[in-house]
């Protein structure tokens, strides 16, 4: 937007030639400056220049006034600029101009001016048309300023710019690079047709902003060119070059062949990496190449960029504001090369051409052949490039021109390649002909036996493999809580045989061998088998078994056998007990119950574990009752009891007797040991029933032994005895008894019949008469009921009886000469129970399912009797049998109540009914509703039914009846009718289907408008006082924090202000609910600076809140809309401002115009933080602008009006929108950059940056590539949110949970749930879980019928997410499966039922052990990068992955975060030398795998050629914040012998390349010291810090002290330096930064796995800091300068340590570099590269300091010169280039 009244912000002061300065007092009057003069730079933009007055001076105030009044702007200039740009200026706008020079005390007479752009163009344009032969005025003195060179020959070429954007540029700066591109591109002819411009941007990586092929006009280019925006980065040109050869000279980027390849390079400073080799490919492969270097770019590495002649293909400038110097002799230059260009390629087109007919053959695991048809004509040589598809290092083979094929070798196996294959001529290199070719799988051992199998040992047979080095073999039991207890044996190429020992007993092995090639692994070959068990006793035999004890007796299991566990228990469940014994092979059980059964099991015990049981079973006796109870020795008043014992253990006798004809029992207990007694004092002829029972030691007690007895009448002594078998009939005095029956017992009840048992005592019983009537009944009526059995039998089942009815059960014995005495007992049927415990379960739309619990009688089955409760209708019953207690009833009715009873059928008729009520689900939409209702036309709306496949949706006219029915999606909440009669009244009904099965009909009914009618003309009436505006149908659900940012600028006016007001008031008067529990509304008016008019929780009604909005006063000013958002950012959306978690943040901003900052970097962050953003355009806003502010799709997001006005044309589909996003169950969120459904846990759960401080035991860490924030966890941290603040409406049907984390070496073994949802008992509703221990994954939950469901996943691919790398995990939920997507991979699916929804009075929480039970228990520590959960089953397909380093393709993934820097000042002024540092501190190891035996270090060696590839190991921290093609390394030297390997990983699936290919370390070529054996694998280092000044060495055999260096390698424009102080502080800020590094690198095993080697390699020990840089300390040392000597300072030549690829990796499986998990111990990793990980940056320049003292072994080098100013190495800031400040124990990083 335009200012008209206020230009402060309107016009920025772009100053030139600015240089240090130094100030010294001023004496005298001060001059003013003189020639003044204007120029026009852009259409609004003018330069103004001056020249400076004589004398000292200390600098410049100048003023500019609009002078149609307004603000004047004063700006302080330094004493050295005699020129400024103003910019942002309205053309036809008058201004007025001061320039005044001032001292300290003193001012200038002012320089006086003024000014319009139009005035100054048209003098211009006059000046212009009196030169009339220009050609002749520029080639005799320079062209005027504002006139540029035009190329008008009409060759053409193909030119592309390579700008490097990186952060020392500046955004100011940028702006002037854009100018000079813009006067570039404006010099040549461009067009499809034409000459075409392709333009590449880079920092850390490179990036294509448009191809050759992409624009077919000039002013298209233009205007690509002034939208270029800012990348911001590090300067890493050697990468950027190879990176347009292999992406911008190609056909399919618009590169055409026999037209000129042009390259124009603008860098500002040195490159961090290597630019030769690069560069070199470029020229080689036909491209002329020009260099511009800025300010501190290093003139040498220009040179060896670009093309010869330096002196035509190098510029080189002091600062940006003099780019437009060089302009005209670029352009002239290029333009004349083009035209020479053409000229050799029509003189060469007849003999340049392609090879054709690529044929690759000879494919093995580890190469192939390429071959080719010739080229035409005389070619020299032929290149052959090649590298991974999916990313590495490029490689070249170069043959000669004779030769039609080339071998390919030393390839990763199961790998595809790219080839290019390139004529070599002797002036140009033909197009390349491209293949691709995948080589195989490493051939794998074949025939796996698993034989001779014992308790502890098998023996492992294979078909060997040819050309293998040999064999590994991993064997590891399968056992749950055993799979870690894995072993590795290593064995030569010639054994194919071997014994496995040392194994666990009865457990399933599972063996895996691996044929190794070198140090790489084929693929597993694998069996499984089980060891024997062992060995068991035999022949159990049981002895002596008595009513409470038994001996056992058995055979013995082995001779090994250590003793044995004897387990016997009841056999109906009710005790168990055990014993263990020796060595023996018999034992006695004791302490038994009498007349029970035990079932006996006996375990052998070994060392190893116990057998399998041997079992059997036994019943004990019964309890021995005294025998041969006699009465004798009778009297009047006593007799004797005597009897026989029948066992030694009775403890004592309970002797009783009774009179027969009534009276008080009487009871003696008797010692143990005794066999009779006197019963005295009885009563004379009277006969007693005499009962004897014996108690035992262990308390049991035996059977009741009765007798009858009887005294004499008189004291006569004739003898009289009364037995139980016999009785004496010599006296007529004495009484005979005959009782044939004793206890009489009844049992067996049932519903209609009783079983009767009795005892027989006198066997001369002829029959038993067995009588039974009611207990109430009449004797006479029941008589008939009597049953007579012969006298043997004892027992008789009476029936039919009634049910639930006493009986009184009489038995007579009858003898030959009559009856005996009788014997009656009472017994009672069972009544008709009914069921009980009536269960429903299993609710589905159509069908349920009752259970019930049998009743204690049996019965015959059961009644099942159902109906609906509301419907009228018959009642339908079925009938199953008696073994049946559960029914599925079908065809029910959907969401109906049905009455059910069931009842149990008898004999003699059905029991009473157990009686509930069940209810189907309901299959039918929720919240159905009308909106946008017309005259013609009405839509409804509806709530998703979770499980509908499909809606059949009828409207129908309750006017004439007619019907219109659709069909819909399961997934379309929302339908419109259109066509339909003016003011009639519908019947919408919707319907819910499921497959095949429809639910009833759902309906509302609503009346179209009727035709408008003209109202009649009535007096003018006062207006109504205002009232609340209705809420509209779809907004009564929402529940949003919504914010309103609205444009207050001068360019509005009141008139439009208060139509935004009376928008937002309509807008705002369409929602319902106002408040915590609804919406929360808040607005901001900005124009300069943002104003709060209300925050979020201001208002709680919607009555205040549009009162509030109605009182908003204008504010006028500027247009700062960016500054605007970043308020809202940090001011609206916080706790205290209301914001709650879970709720959709929706922000709406309008405006009129183009803002005046930067708008882009800020909302696109806030969506990627789940904010939703509306954006309103009117009149002369700009919809580009708007694009970027708004949300995607754009159609929903952005709209555009062309005066205040016409809000109303807008305003129902954005309150339809806004109300939408606000209602929605799953908020948008943004992920790579397009929107979804769902929810960003990490911030839900306060882990981001702002937050997580808050947060109790998290920190912040680098995650993968370093440049991404990740969080630990700490032991017991136990993070959690409440339920309802996440998913206040629960979870969806189908989502997808996306994790991306690390298993830490202290994550405990047990199993824990990544996450879980608990309900407010603490118990798990739905969740993840990991076992460390037993590497599973479970995903758990409850479906819709209420059953907790666990589906557990289990393999290789799944155990590689415990091995201590980061992993992406995908957990996709649908209503019938879960799968796992482990690293965009899938890994495993199993069918699940669909899940019932949640609680949402519980809580949600991180890490939580298995074992936990309440609130504040256990946590794992682990580390946590990314956690959404995306309400989609597709997310997981549309994931590429880009966080991890092995799957990351470029191309397809967006930039990486920006790694820091350390200043985002401007650079200082150079200071003086500093001293040179110490040797910096070695950093330390990181977690390493089982060391190999350590090698001997040996004299120092040559640099050695690269070893073979070893596998990845876990990732380790990024040094920088890219992943690309590496820059091609140094000069390679003699290979030295290689130190022990380490131990190797189980493979995993193939990564991306990680590996070391033929290139030798990169370094500063020089003198290399003797060859020598290879050290062993060292620890990698963390870059040294500087050390404080040290004793003055001597100096090396380099060249005298030259004139102060080149500038250094470039950084953050800093403060002007402070000397030497400034310098020491840097220093000690540095050795803080790098001590904090040195604690994260602890925890890596190699960096170097993160990203291709030649990319990014770490120090190991940091050279001393060269001269004072501009920032003043030196920084550490960084990447490869200008070509000197290699090494650190006092060991030049000495061999690094080999890189940390090499180590042996934590079990790490054979995975992605950098993200190769920590697996089982993996085959020996390759040697590294030699020498040092990475080579420092040269310090600053100046003069070289004193040599520091000698390192480790070696004989010292020689001096390399100078080297350039150090910069920042981001890998030294917050863990290694976070892509923010990644605050951490109290350190920040500054950007």
């Amino acid at each position: 937007m335009l200012c008209r009244y206020e230009i402060q912000s309107c016009f920025l002061l772009a100053f030139l030639a600015v240089t240090t300065f130094f100030i010294s007092d001023v004496q005298g009057q001060v001059s003013p400056p003189t020639r003044l003069r204007y120029n026009v730079v852009s259409p609004d933009s003018v330069q103004i220049s001056w020249k400076a007055p004589k004398g000292q001076f200390t600098g410049y105030k100048l003023l500019v006034t609009p002078s149609s009044g307004g603000k004047t702007n004063q700006l302080i200039l330094q004493n050295t600029a005699t020129k400024a740009i103003i910019q942002g200026l309205i053309p036809d706008q008058n201004y007025a101009l001061q320039i005044i020079a001032f001292s300290e005390d003193k001012e200038s007479k002012p320089a006086q001016g003024q000014f319009r752009i139009k005035d100054i163009e048209r003098r211009k344009d006059t000046s212009k048309s009196k030169v009339k032969d220009p050609e002749k005025t520029n080639a005799s003195k320079p062209a005027p300023e504002g006139s540029l060179f035009t190329c008008k020959t009409p060759a053409i070429a193909d030119i592309v710019i390579l700008v490097d954007g990186s952060w020392s540029i500046g955004r100011f700066n940028f702006r002037l690079v854009r100018l000079f591109l813009e006067n570039l591109v404006s010099a040549f002819n461009v067009g499809s047709e034409k000459t075409r411009v392709g333009l590449a941007q880079y920092s850390g990586d490179p990036r294509i902003e448009w191809h050759l092929n992409a624009y077919g006009t000039k002013d298209a280019v233009l205007d690509a060119v002034r939208n270029l925006p800012y990348k911001g980065g590090n300067t890493l040109t050697g990468l950027a070059l190879t990176y347009i050869l292999e992406n911008s000279f190609k056909p399919e980027a618009g590169a055409r062949p026999g037209v000129s390849k042009i390259g124009i390079l603008i860098t500002d400073g040195k490159s961090q990496d290597d630019v030769i080799p690069p560069a070199k490919n470029l020229r080689d492969a036909g491209i002329e190449l020009f260099a511009i270097g800025v300010k501190n770019a290093d003139i040498n590495e220009l040179k060896e960029i670009a093309s010869e002649p330096d002196s035509t293909h190098v510029y080189n400038v002091a600062d940006f504001n003099f780019m437009h110097t060089i302009v005209e002799g670029l352009t002239r230059t290029v333009c004349s090369r083009v035209e020479e260009q053409e000229k050799e390629i029509k003189g060469t087109i007849a003999s340049l051409g392609t090879p054709s007919d690529l044929v690759t053959s000879d494919v093995t695991a580890r190469g192939f052949r390429v071959s080719w048809t010739h080229a035409p004509g005389k070619v020299e040589k032929y290149r052959v490039v090649y590298y991974p598809t999916r990313g590495g290092q490029p490689e070249e083979v170069v043959v000669d021109g004779s030769v039609s094929t080339a071998v390919l070798k030393n390839l990763m196996s199961l790998t595809e390649y790219q080839i290019a294959v390139f004529a070599i001529y002797s002036n140009a290199a033909s197009e390349g002909l491209r293949g691709t070719e995948t080589t195989l799988a490493l051939p794998m051992a074949s025939d796996l036996q698993l034989y001779d199998v014992s308790q502890s040992s098998m023996r492992v047979r294979w078909n060997g493999v040819v050309g293998a080095t040999g064999y590994m073999i991993l064997y590891a039991p399968l056992t749950e809580g055993l799979a870690a207890d894995e072993k590795e044996i290593k064995i030569g190429e010639t054994s194919t045989d071997l014994e496995l020992d040392g194994l666990l007993p009865n457990t399933e092995y599972t063996v895996t061998v691996y044929a190794m090639f070198g140090e790489e692994a084929s693929d597993p070959l694998t069996g499984q088998e089980t060891t024997l068990p062992l060995s068991p006793p035999a022949n159990l035999k049981f002895f002596d078994v008595g009513h409470n004890s038994a001996k056992l007796t058995w055979d013995p299991a082995s001779k090994n056998v250590n003793g044995y566990r004897i387990m016997y228990v009841k056999t109906d469940g009710t005790e168990t007990n055990e014993v263990e014994v020796g060595r023996v092979s018999t034992h006695t059980l004791k302490s038994l119950a009498p007349l029970t059964e035990y079932t006996v099991a006996i375990f052998s015990l070994y060392e190893e574990g116990q057998s399998e049981p041997l079992t059997g079973s036994f019943t004990t006796k019964r309890v021995p009752a005294p025998q041969h109870l006699e009465i004798d020795e009778s009297s009047t008043d006593s007799f004797r009891v005597s009897w026989k014992p029948t066992s030694s253990d009775i403890a004592f006798y309970r002797l009783a007797w009774i009179p027969l004809d009534g009276g008080e029992s009487e009871e003696v207990v008797i010692n143990g040991d005794a066999d009779s007694h006197v019963i005295e004092g009885l009563l004379p002829d009277t006969e007693y029933e005499v009962s004897l029972l014996a108690v035992f030691d262990d308390e049991s007690e035996s059977e009741v032994v009765a007798i009858l007895g009887a005294t004499s009448a008189s004291a006569t002594t004739v003898p009289t005895t009364v037995t139980t078998t016999s009785v004496s009939t010599s006296e007529p005095t004495t009484a005979v008894f005959r009782t044939g029956v004793r206890n009489l017992v009844i049992d067996d009840e049932t519903t209609s019949s009783l079983r009767v048992m009795w005892d027989i005592s006198d066997y001369s019983v002829q029959q038993f008469r067995v009588t039974y009537l009611t207990a109430e009944g009449d004797r006479a009526e029941e008589a008939v009921r009597m049953v007579m059995v012969p006298g043997r039998q004892n027992t008789l089942v009476l029936h039919p009886l009634l049910s639930d009815t006493e009986y009184k059960v009489t038995i007579t014995p009858i003898y030959s000469d009559g009856e005996g005495v009788s014997v009656s007992a009472p017994g009672k049927t069972l009544p008709l129970s009914a069921p009980r415990n009536l269960r429903v379960s299993d609710e589905w739309y159509n069908r349920l399912r009752i259970s019930w619990d049998a009743p204690p009688s049996a019965t015959m089955g059961y009644r099942v009797v159902y109906k609906p409760v509301n419907t009228p209708g018959p009642a339908l019953e079925t009938f199953v049998g008696d073994d049946i207690n559960t029914i599925l009833i079908l065809n029910l009715f959907s969401g109906t109540e049905y009455s059910v009873k069931v009842f149990a059928s008898y004999s003699t008729g059905f029991s009473d009914a157990l009686t509930g009520v069940a209810k189907t689900l309901f299959l039918g939409v929720t919240n159905l509703d009308s909106y946008q209702v017309r005259m013609t036309s009405l839509c409804a709306q509806w709530q998703l039914h979770r499980h509908a496949t499909a809606y059949r949706v009828v409207i129908e006219s309750l006017v004439d009846g007619k019907k219109r029915e659709v069909n819909l999606g399961g997934g379309t909440p929302r339908h419109c009718f259109f066509e339909l009669m003016p003011g009639t009244k519908y019947k919408i009904s919707v319907h819910t289907q499921l497959q095949e099965l429809e639910g009833p009909a759902v309906s509302i009914m609503e009346t179209t408008l009727p035709f408008p009618t003209q109202p009649p003309t009535t007096p003018s009436t006062p207006p109504p006082p205002p009232t609340i505006p209705p809420a509209k149908e779809v907004c009564k659900a929402a529940k949003a924090d919504l914010a309103f940012l609205v444009d207050g600028s001068w360019s509005i006016g009141d008139d439009n202000f208060n139509k935004i007001i009376n928008f937002l008031y309509s807008t705002v008067g369409a929602l319902d609910k106002i408040g915590p529990d609804g919406t929360q509304v808040a607005i901001i008016q900005y124009s300069d600076d943002p104003r709060t008019e209300f925050k979020l929780n201001a208002y709680k009604t919607k009555e205040t809140l549009l009162e509030a909005i109605q009182q908003i006063a204008y504010k006028g000013g500027n247009t700062k809309t960016g500054r605007a958002i970043k308020h809202a950012r940090e001011i609206l959306f916080t706790g205290e401002a209301g914001m709650r978690r879970g709720i959709p943040k929706v922000l709406v901003v309008i405006t009129d115009g183009r803002s005046q900052d930067d708008v882009n970097k800020v909302s696109r962050e806030m969506q990627l933080d789940g904010f939703s953003f509306f954006a309103i355009g009117v009149a002369d806003a700009d919809y580009s602008e708007l694009v970027n502010i708004g949300s995607k799709p754009s159609e929903r997001h952005v709209f555009f009006v062309d005066d205040f006005d016409a809000f109303t044309k807008i305003e129902d589909e954005l309150i339809t929108f806004v109300c939408e996003t606000a209602s929605a169950t799953c908020p948008l969120v943004v992920k790579d950059g397009n929107n979804f459904a769902g929810f960003k846990m990490m911030e839900m759960f306060g882990l981001v940056e702002k937050e997580f401080s808050a947060v109790e035991g998290v920190s912040m860490e680098p995650g993968t590539f370093n440049v991404f924030p990740c969080y630990r966890l700490h032991k017991d941290a136990l993070v959690s949110q409440p339920t309802k603040y996440l998913h206040p409406e629960g979870l969806p049907s189908d989502y997808t949970i996306t994790f991306l984390f690390r298993i830490l070496p202290d994550t405990p073994q047990e199993p824990f749930a990544l996450w879980e949802i608990l309900n407010e008992a603490y118990e798990p509703l739905v969740g993840v879980i990991l076992d460390n221990g037993g590497k599973t994954l479970t995903f758990f939950n409850y479906d819709y019928k209420g059953d907790f469901q666990t589906v557990t996943f289990e393999g290789p691919e799944i155990r590689k997410i415990f091995y201590g790398s980061f992993h992406k995990l995908h957990v996709v939920i649908s209503k019938t499966t879960a799968k796992i997507i482990i690293d965009c991979k899938q890994v495993g699916e199993k069918t699940i039922n669909a899940a019932g929804n949640i609680s949402s009075d519980g809580i949600e929480v991180l890490g939580r052990m298995v074992r936990s039970r309440g609130p504040r228990d256990n946590s794992a520590p682990l580390q946590l990068q990314m956690f959404d959960i995306i309400c989609a089953t597709s997310w997981a397909n549309r994931d590429k992955c880009c966080e991890l380093p092995g799957l990351r393709d470029e191309e397809n993934c967006p930039a990486l975060p920006h790694a820091c820097s350390c200043s985002e000042a401007n650079k200082g002024p150079l200071g003086p030398p500093g001293p040179p540092g110490g040797p910096g501190v070695r950093g330390a190891k990181g977690h390493r795998g089982d060391p190999g035996p350590k090698g001997p270090d040996g004299p120092r060696g040559e640099i050695g050629v690269p070893g073979p590839q070893g596998p990845p190991g876990p990732q380790g921290p990024s040094g920088l914040s890219i992943q690309g093609l590496p820059g091609p390394p140094g000069e390679k030297g003699e290979k030295g012998d290689l130190g022990f390997p380490g131990l190797q990983g189980v493979p995993g699936a193939s990564g991306s390349p990680g590996r070391d290919g033929a290139q030798g370390q990169r370094g500063f070529p020089g003198k290399d010291g003797p060859t020598g054996p290879q050290g062993p694998p060292g620890p990698m280092g963390i870059p040294g810090a500087p050390g404080v000044p040290g004793v003055t060495g001597s100096q090396g055999p380099q060249g005298d002290i030259g004139a102060p260096g080149p500038p250094g390698a470039k950084g953050e424009r800093g403060e002007r330096g402070d000397l030497q102080s400034q310098a020491m502080v840097r220093a000690v800020a540095r050795q803080v930064c790098e001590q904090l590094i040195q604690g994260h690198m602890a925890r890596y095993n190699s960096i170097l796995n993160q990203i291709p080697s030649q990319s990014v390699s770490t120090r190991t020990i940091a050279g001393p800091p060269g001269e004072p840089g501009r920032p003043g300390a030196p920084g550490p040392q960084g990447e490869q300068g200008s070509p000197g000597m290699q090494g650190f300072p006092g060991s030049p030549g000495q061999p690094g340590r080999p890189g940390e690829r090499g180590l042996p990796g934590e079990k790490g499986e054979k995975g992605n570099p950098g993200v190769g998990t920590q697996g089982p111990r993996g085959p020996p990793g390759s040697t590294g590269p030699p020498g040092e990980s990475r080579t420092g940056s040269p310090g600053p320049p100046g003069s070289p300091g004193p040599r520091g003292p000698a390192g480790h072994t070696g004989s010292p080098g020689s001096q390399g010169p100078a080297g350039p100013p150090g910069y920042c190495d981001p890998s030294s800031c917050a863990g290694y280039g976070m892509g923010g400040p990644i605050p951490y124990n109290g350190y920040q990083s500054r950007r």
